[in-house]
């Protein structure tokens, strides 16, 4: 027979998890629907910035914009089925890229790629694959990985001196700390984060983002 005592325990211990539930899936919904509190003015220009980086045509009758971490597996993960998209959708689809540093050595994978693109535009996707693919090795670290971040310009070929000159550069924390701003002040609160014409993707998944862009364009 149970106590009086041990029932009081397992009902306080069932509402601890009761309540712990009910915060996961709070949580997972302001991850799934950033809430903005701006005005559509002020989102507009809070998405996508006049130096912000894009991929894709000017005039493309559909933006994605991406809030993303390059030490972020999700992002990572994703990337693949995203460059895809903007294949399948080619001419169609212009990609915003922002981002949005949650990991130790998110700063210098930022810097890592501004670099690259300093020195050609392209470069800057191409840096931005290549940390993807080598994240296992640098990523989910607590220790500073500029080393490895400089061997791997040093792979594509780039002029280290100005390469360590950026990776740590003012400018290059200064651009990191307005995306992390604009996407705080949009509702953004992981990565990556998707809006597809301004508005945020509520389901991330692969279907859920393709299904965003058809829409949009067949509205």
């Amino acid at each position: 027979m149970t106590s009086p005592r041990n029932t009081v325990l397992l009902l306080l211990a069932l509402g601890s998890l009761a309540v712990l539930a009910t915060l996961l899936v709070l949580g997972a919904a302001n991850r799934e629907a950033p809430q903005s509190r701006l005005t559509p003015v002020q989102a507009s220009e809070r998405l996508v910035r006049t130096d912000s980086p894009t991929l894709g045509p000017a005039d493309a009758p559909v933006t994605v914009v991406e809030f993303f971490d390059p030490e972020c597996e999700s992002c990572r993960a994703i990337e693949p089925d995203l460059m895809r998209l903007l294949s399948k959708y080619q001419g169609q689809v212009r990609l915003v890229a922002r981002y949005f540093p949650l990991h130790a050595n998110s700063l210098l994978a930022a810097g890592t790629i501004e670099a690259a693109a300093q020195q050609g535009e392209e470069k800057r996707w191409r840096m931005r694959e290549y940390l993807f693919d080598k994240q296992p090795e640098w990523g989910e670290q607590q220790t500073s990985q500029k080393d490895k971040f400089l061997g791997y310009a040093q792979d594509m070929g780039l002029d280290l001196g100005p390469v360590e000159a950026t990776l740590g550069s003012t400018a290059v924390r200064d651009l990191v700390e307005r995306d992390r701003q604009d996407g705080e002040a949009l509702g953004v609160t992981g990565t990556p984060t998707f809006f597809v014409n301004g508005q945020p993707l509520t389901q991330l998944s692969v279907t859920a983002l393709e299904e965003a862009i058809q829409e949009a364009l067949n509205p």
